[in-house]
């Protein structure tokens, strides 16, 4: 986050929830990972925000049922 005087600052890890996935080995060969590395540079965006619009954009069209 963007602090006051333009410096960029972390928010505290006690706000920050973290979640960590593991690729199955059956899935591997769709390369993921190099996928999203690949799209992070080319929109610009960490693999991160990618992940987790990825994930909202699943649990807001499968929630609605």
């Amino acid at each position: 986050m963007w602090g006051m005087t333009g410096v960029m600052h972390m928010p505290a890890k006690d706000t920050v929830k973290t979640l960590s996935i593991y690729i199955p080995k059956s899935k591997m060969d769709r390369r993921p990972v190099a996928r999203l590395e690949r799209l992070s540079k080319k929109r610009d965006r960490s693999i991160n925000y990618l992940v987790v619009e990825a994930i909202l954009e699943y649990l807001d069209r499968h929630e609605k049922v």
